[in-house]
């Protein structure tokens, strides 16, 4: 079969399950789109390497890639190989001394793993026929205010506004203290804020 090239476009609050993030794949050459909804943990393990955030100790997904580097086994792809009743699968094609080596994992953790080994990410056409959806030429417009871009060096999160109203030296006190609490999430949104008024 042949494999479709996607890159993780955005994430957002799931619209159809609270509590829950989607993570959008976009077709490389194409128009489509792959919406999957992936817990709140997941998401933070996927915004947190796209943001380029170091933690104080490694997260789960972090351990796990010094892991495979420190046993020389190479991520070389990831591939979202079947969907089955509204579930994505996915499979870690991984490289050790010449062997190819696949692994079954849940598909939000083979993207935050893909998004640390900067490896492509693909899928098959009949995963796209069944889940995906084709962005008409006016839906840039009408995406949720929530959505997190990740598509462009110039895109951002959407400030929280609060953070409009404090001063620099807030917002550094802010970030230190969500940093120390884990929650990158919010860490990436003051960031963003301290960036915008640079």
């Amino acid at each position: 079969m042949r494999k479709i090239a996607l890159d993780i476009i955005a994430l957002s609050h799931s619209v159809t399950q609270s509590n829950n993030y989607a993570v959008v794949l976009g077709e490389r050459d194409g128009a489509r789109r792959l919406p999957i909804v992936i817990g709140g943990f997941e998401a933070q393990a996927i915004a947190v390497a796209i943001e380029g955030m170091l933690p104080n100790r490694p997260l789960t997904h972090d351990l796990f890639k010094n892991t495979l580097d420190i046993f020389n086994v190479e991520l070389k792809e990831v591939i979202i190989n079947n969907l089955l009743e509204g579930i994505f699968y996915a499979r870690l094609i991984c490289v050790k001394d010449g062997e190819i080596i696949e692994i079954d994992s849940r598909t939000s953790d083979a993207l935050a793993l893909a998004v640390r080994f900067s490896c492509p990410i693909y899928t098959y056409e009949f995963i796209l026929d069944a889940a995906g959806v084709e962005l008409q030429e006016n839906d840039d417009d009408e995406e949720g205010d929530d959505m997190v871009e990740v598509e462009g060096p110039d895109s951002s999160p959407v400030s929280e506004p609060e953070f409009s109203r404090m001063t620099v030296d807030q917002l550094k006190t802010a970030l230190n203290e969500v940093l120390a609490a884990e929650d990158y999430e919010s860490a990436a949104k003051i960031r963003d804020e301290i960036n915008k008024r640079k």
